[in-house]
């Protein structure tokens, strides 16, 4: 590593007021994402104005917000399937017999069994239905309190945009209770009929698609008709890395997680209680160091979670009053 970046990296800590212990594989991987952040505020300098101030926090939805999958609470009951594992498993078998996607398996299932029970699914039916999902502990108050706490400890400069991320349907997901809070939700949907009856599916979400949603979210590029493949640098990217948090609960999000931990952002693992499968799957991931931590899913403020979340906020926060601070000092010294 060249003396001056060395230089920068202990300037940069001391801005941070890092005050836990850090082990020292952490510790490399720490000042790396400080120095890549560096080298990102030197492009910004170029600007006018500093615009790095937006934090996305980026939700896995079933499993992260809710116990079970939003099927289970919404159009599974409506045609007949009490039992969503043994759903879940027909579309496992079948994916393997067709050696089919299992997202793809799972909707087109999900609307031949309909079909056979007369019910119609339309978006509108399915957003009606999300009044009957089940969330964590603390969930429905979450999001506005974060946004409070936000504006009470930082002030007005720092902006939070929080996102999901989900292979679950979006039509249902716009009609829960906490819909409102999100900035913009990327799910699976159904294309609609002449007489608005979902016919196919129209997007499709898997684990690995998932970090497509990363990318647009990082570039700005939140449409899915907008090309994000081309090359755009650091300084252009609205929303970098390391202002992403990402929250999600297993496997399906380790590309996720992955990409956004080492382009020097963060994630935490999240567990229902009293499941020690899902706590070991943490543990792994935490383990495998494909998160920053791990706790129960359990939203409530003054939990393990919240205290988690606030602290990888506030590390993101200085890091945002840092790359301010360098770029209004290389707006004054004309540098």
């Amino acid at each position: 590593m060249p003396t001056k970046n060395i230089k920068r990296v202990f300037r940069e800590e001391a801005a941070f007021n890092i005050k836990w212990h850090l082990t020292n594989h952490a510790q490399s991987r720490y000042y790396s994402s400080l120095i890549n952040r560096q080298e990102e505020f030197d492009e910004v300098s170029v600007s006018k104005e500093f615009k790095h101030n937006v934090i996305a926090i980026v939700y896995d939805f079933d499993g992260t917000l809710t116990p079970q999958p939003m099927q289970e609470y919404t159009v599974l009951p409506e045609i007949g399937i009490r039992d969503g594992k043994k759903f879940w498993e027909q579309v496992n078998r079948e994916a393997a017999r067709t050696n089919g996607e299992a997202i793809v398996t799972y909707m087109r299932l999900m609307l031949k069994e309909s079909k056979s029970r007369d019910f119609p699914v339309t978006a509108g039916k399915l957003r009606e239905l999300a009044k009957n999902i089940n969330y964590f502990p603390g969930v429905q108050t979450y999001f506005k309190r974060i946004n409070d706490y936000i504006k009470k400890q930082f002030g007005s400069g720092i902006e939070v945009r929080h996102y999901v991320i989900s292979a679950g349907l979006k039509e249902i997901i716009s009609g829960t209770s906490i819909a409102g809070y999100f900035y913009k939700v990327f799910a699976s949907e159904y294309y609609y009929n002449e007489y608005g009856a979902a016919t196919f599916p129209n997007v499709v979400v898997n684990d690995t698609v998932k970090t497509q949603f990363i990318f647009r979210i990082n570039k700005g590029k939140e449409n899915l008709n907008e090309n994000i493949n081309l090359h755009m640098p650091m300084h252009l990217r609205p929303i970098p890395f390391q202002n992403i948090l990402y929250i999600g609960d297993g496997l399906t999000d380790v590309p996720c997680m992955t990409v956004i931990r080492k382009n020097g952002g963060h994630a935490i693992a999240v567990y229902k209680p009293y499941s020690s499968q899902g706590k070991q799957i943490c543990k792994q991931l935490l383990q495998a160091e494909r998160v920053d931590f791990i706790a129960q899913a359990d939203y409530k403020g003054g939990t393990e979670l919240d205290r988690l979340i606030k602290l990888l906020l506030g590390v993101m926060v200085e890091g945002i009053r840092y790359g301010r601070e360098s770029f209004r000092q290389t707006r004054k010294y004309g540098l």
